[in-house]
């Protein structure tokens, strides 16, 4: 009796083996990409909500947004240097000037964000005709669609 011996050759397992490495070069840098524009583009929803609030306590007469109860709940993709106290959240800022009819809010990336976007930011200003505009200061490549390049200036040494 004959015995047929199966598998594969030395050749065939290289060329299996390169043919993952290339997709693997192409893949993961792509999947790279994917996550940070998706995550820039998570802040810009969850900032953009605070949009509806910082409205209605503006309407309410609130001038400041120590004043509102924001609803925020924290975010793993910010961080900043000290916890700000109307947010409860590092990396989150919310300004309201009843005064000037204007308000602005301002999001740093970092703690679990990709590095490709950690230290960057996205913010909302809202002009005192009442438009909302947002902008950030992340790579062109991971900007969201409608966001400018102007990230909000929140005053004295805040937002720089």
């Amino acid at each position: 009796m004959k015995q047929v011996h199966q598998g594969f050759t030395l050749i065939e397992l290289m060329i299996v083996v390169a043919i993952i490495g290339i997709l693997a070069a192409i893949a993961i840098p792509q999947y790279q990409n994917y996550i940070a524009r998706s995550q820039v583009n998570r802040v810009m929803v969850e900032t953009g909500a605070l949009r509806a609030v910082v409205e209605a306590c503006m309407m309410e007469g609130k001038v400041t947004a120590d004043e509102c109860d924001l609803g925020w709940t924290k975010s793993n993709l910010l961080v900043g240097a000290a916890v700000e106290l109307t947010t409860g959240q590092s990396g989150l800022q919310v300004r309201i000037d009843g005064a000037g009819n204007e308000a602005h809010i301002l999001a740093t990336f970092g703690g679990n964000a990709s590095t490709a976007i950690s230290g960057s930011r996205l913010g909302w200003s809202r002009s005192s005709d009442g438009t909302w505009s947002c902008g950030t200061d992340v790579d062109k490549q991971y900007r969201p669609a409608g966001c400018g390049d102007q990230v909000p200036d929140l005053g004295q040494g805040i937002g720089s």
